[in-house]
Formats: structure tokens, C-alpha cells, sequence
């Protein structure tokens, strides 16, 4: 078992002995956020574990909320005519873990299920990523992921950034400290808590280093099956918030913070493996650049589609903020070996090789990113998709290749007409999303003042 992980019997144990009294017991939201309660120890025990419903409730508005937690119209189910009933959360025994930033208590991830029919809610993120893994599986195919995760540090607390109406905030580093020694030493205090509290909660760290941001970092997480890394993502990235809170320092994933400085990435590394995931199905020893035939058709749909699926990684108007020229992120929707002007980077050798999609930001739901990711891989193998030829040289300044799009306008009108997201997807979990891109786009469009307008047109205009 994995370090910090927690089996039943080992978490009835802790509780008996007043180890642990407190067990989050959350879901994740559209955002990708943890939503849930807190429960004593004992009640875990008594009303969840042994003698109760082995669930607790919640409002179903929680997966048709925008950021603020504002209910948003549009939305089959659940809405103001249907009464905004509960959901049971029941918990995935299987994802129980200390979380060591916080003083005796455990987490489990829990699935979402109707109330009445006592069915999964295939609307939820968590159910929609198991979809699809269910489909690769069927397909005798195991997938597994690796996320990188970008973040800025600030030596600003949230609550005073808030203050300052996120202005005039202090970066953690006054210069680019991209692989950086001497700087990251000094933010050492906190980044190590980072990855010692995440090795000690189940979440395996491969290293840290600085990036070409000021106050800018990465912190990498060992690879693993797919549904199993989007949980390990979103717990990182909630613990890395809270310790950062503990500490009196705020840190955003935010796509693009600042127009001036890089956007964070998360940078999506995937493969095909065979139906146990015992052997990497990408490498052939006679193939083009080594990749198997099933690597190519893989690429492939991931090329294809990567445009009509672009907001399953891609969420939010400042995403594409992210997508500039000569930035580190991506805009041509072209393969290389090694080549980090792509949006698609060929990597590692044997059973490590490897698509890395530079596409996502540090913004993304993993378990929509990761779902689409699946959707499209198995949609190039079904249909046996060959990638164009890998592109060499500078593919911010490549000719005739198709581009990632510009905006959140231009990824919703993509993804309307994506016959694949909708197959893959079913009807009612895809029309559950786009109007989940549809309304943050009319928040921005119809309710927004920005600072932008307000500098540019108030005396002015």
C-alpha cells in the first residue's frame, strides 16, 4: 500500500485510538475543487463505515454551479424546477489517505449517486472520467497519465491579495528562476512541505525545480493509472492551497496570472498500456521514431480532435490567455521529438515513451482532461488515424497546421459540433458541459466590468 494511504481496518484503528478525528469526505466539482463536509472520526465510523447508509448528502446544485457557487441555468440535472434535491456521496474505500497538513484527519474521495434510483450521476467529473476508462478498458486497453503542474507563489497571504484586489502582489522571486538553485533555496521552506506532505499523502512526487516565471514553480507527480492520477491531481492541488494558507502565502493556478509573465502548464503525459497495465503498448523497435502502430493512431485522434476538444482542457476565459507566441505554450497543433514548440512533444524510450500534450493549463479539470484525452486516443485507434508528419523546427512560426483556439468563444463553437466529445460522451453528459462553457462565457461576456475597460474608457471615451 501505498505510503499514507489508509485501508479500513487501519482507519477504524486510528479512530479507535483517537489518531484521527476528523474525515473529509468530498467530491469534485466542475471546477475541479473539492466540495464535501467534515465529519467527526466516530460518526465516520458508526454512521458511515459499520451501521449507516455508508453515505452522507449533499445538494446536486454542486455539480451545476460556476466559481462562485452561483446556480446557473441551463442545465437538465438539476435546476430550479426540479427543487435542487440531494445526492449521495458514497466513499471510494480505495482513495483514503492522511492528509498530513492537517492535524488528525483522513480524506476519501467519494462517487456521486442519485438519491432515488440509486444510480451513478454521470454528470459528476469523477463518473465521467470512469466512463471513459470503462470504454478504453473495454476496448482492452489500460491508460495511464502523469501531470505536470505549474503554479506562482506569492509572498502575499490570499486574504491580503484580495485586499489589493490581486494587484501589486509581491511574486515569491524578484527574477526568471527556471531551474534555479539559489532561488529555489530560498522558497525551499515551502516548496519542500509541498512535496513531503504530498509523498505522505499518497501522492507520489518525482521532484521540483523552478520556472520561467517570477516566483514560479513545477512540481511533478509520479505517473499512474488515469482515474487514480486525476485524483492525485486534484488533491495536490487543494493541498498545495491549503499549506500555502497554513503558511501565510498565496499560490495560483491560474492559466496566465499576468500578461508578462508565462502561463502554468499542465502538461499531460500519456500512454497506452495493455488491458492489466503490465506493458506499454507505444514502443516498436522497427516503427518510425519507434512508435507502435497503435502510438500513431493514438496521436493521431489526439491530433484530430484536439481543436473540437479544446475546452475540456482549456475551461475558462483566462485559458486562453495562456496561448502566445513564443511563450512556452503551445499554439500549433503539431508533433516533435523533444520539441517544446509543439503542442504535442514525443518523450521517453522503451515502455517510458510517450505523448506529452502541452495544451492543458494549470486551470484544467483533470477528470475532463484526462476523460478527452481517452475519447480522443480511442477515437484515432478505432478509426485508424495516422498524425501528420512530425514537425521540425519553429512551430510558433509554422505554416498551414492547424492552431489552438484563440478563445473561449471560438473552443465553445468547436466543441458544439464535436461528433466525437458527443459519442464519446453521450448526449446527456455533453450537452451537460457545453452549457457549462456556454454560461461561464455569458458571465464574462454580459456581467463583467474589467479593470481593461475601466483604465482604458473612463475619462476617455
Amino acid at each position: 500500500m501505498e505510503r499514507g494511504m489508509l485501508d479500513q481496518k487501519t482507519v477504524t484503528d486510528l479512530i479507535g485510538r483517537d489518531e484521527i478525528d476528523t474525515v473529509l469526505m468530498v467530491f469534485p466539482d466542475q471546477q475541479g475543487r473539492f466540495m464535501g463536509k467534515r465529519l467527526t472520526g466516530r460518526y465516520f465510523l458508526d454512521d458511515v463505515l459499520e451501521g449507516g447508509e455508508g453515505a452522507i448528502h449533499a445538494c446536486n446544485y454542486l455539480v451545476a454551479v460556476d466559481m462562485e457557487m452561483e446556480p446557473l441555468p441551463g442545465y437538465a440535472y438539476a435546476n430550479w424546477d426540479t427543487g435542487y434535491g440531494d445526492l449521495a456521496m458514497r466513499p471510494d474505500l480505495s482513495t483514503m489517505r492522511t492528509i498530513p497538513w492537517l492535524d488528525k484527519t483522513a480524506l476519501v474521495i467519494c462517487d456521486a449517486f442519485d438519491e432515488e434510483t440509486g444510480e451513478a450521476v454521470e454528470v459528476a467529473p469523477r463518473q465521467i472520467l470512469r466512463r471513459q476508462v470503462e470504454r478504453s478498458k473495454a476496448a482492452g486497453y489500460t491508460v495511464k497519465c502523469g501531470s505536470e503542474l505549474e503554479f506562482y507563489m506569492f509572498k502575499d497571504s490570499f486574504e491580503e491579495a484580495a485586499e489589493k484586489h490581486y494587484q501589486e502582489m509581491h511574486p515569491h522571486s524578484d527574477y526568471i528562476m527556471d531551474y534555479h538553485i539559489l532561488q529555489t533555496t530560498k522558497d525551499e521552506y515551502m516548496i519542500r512541505q509541498f512535496r513531503n506532505h504530498m509523498d505522505n499523502a499518497g501522492v507520489p512526487v518525482e521532484f521540483s525545480k523552478g520556472e520561467f516565471g517570477r516566483g514560479q514553480h513545477e512540481i511533478n507527480l509520479r505517473y499512474t493509472d488515469v482515474l487514480e492520477m486525476a485524483d492525485r491531481h486534484v488533491i495536490y492541488k487543494n493541498g498545495v492551497k491549503e499549506i500555502a494558507a497554513l503558511n501565510g502565502r498565496a499560490v495560483t493556478f491560474m492559466a496566465k496570472w499576468s500578461m508578462t509573465e508565462a502561463g502554468s502548464s499542465c502538461h499531460l503525459h500519456s500512454s497506452m498500456w495493455d488491458e492489466d497495465g503490465s506493458k506499454s503498448l507505444m514502443w516498436d523497435d522497427e516503427g518510425p521514431h519507434h512508435m507502435s502502430q497503435l502510438f500513431r493512431h493514438y496521436l493521431g485522434g489526439l491530433m484530430s480532435t484536439a481543436r473540437e476538444l479544446a475546452w475540456m482542457f482549456a475551461p475558462s476565459v483566462n485559458s486562453y490567455k495562456r496561448y502566445q507566441a513564443g511563450s512556452w505554450a503551445p499554439t500549433a497543433i503539431a508533433w516533435g521529438h523533444d520539441n517544446r514548440t509543439c503542442g504535442f512533444r514525443l518523450v521517453g524510450e522503451h515502455s517510458g515513451l510517450r505523448i506529452e500534450s502541452r495544451i492543458p493549463g494549470a486551470d484544467a479539470n483533470p477528470y475532463y482532461a484526462f476523460a478527452a484525452t481517452i475519447a480522443a486516443g480511442l477515437h484515432g485507434i478505432e478509426h485508424g488515424i495516422e498524425p501528420p508528419e512530425m514537425f521540425h523546427g519553429n512551430a510558433y512560426e509554422a505554416k498551414d497546421v492547424p492552431r489552438v483556439p484563440t478563445s473561449l468563444h471560438e473552443a465553445i463553437a468547436e466543441f458544439e459540433g464535436s461528433e466525437v466529445g458527443r459519442k464519446a460522451l453521450g448526449d446527456f453528459v455533453f450537452e451537460h458541459l457545453l452549457n457549462t462553457a456556454r454560461q461561464e462565457q455569458v458571465i464574462f461576456d454580459n456581467n463583467t466590468v474589467t479593470d481593461w475597460e475601466l483604465a482604458r474608457y473612463f475619462e476617455r471615451i
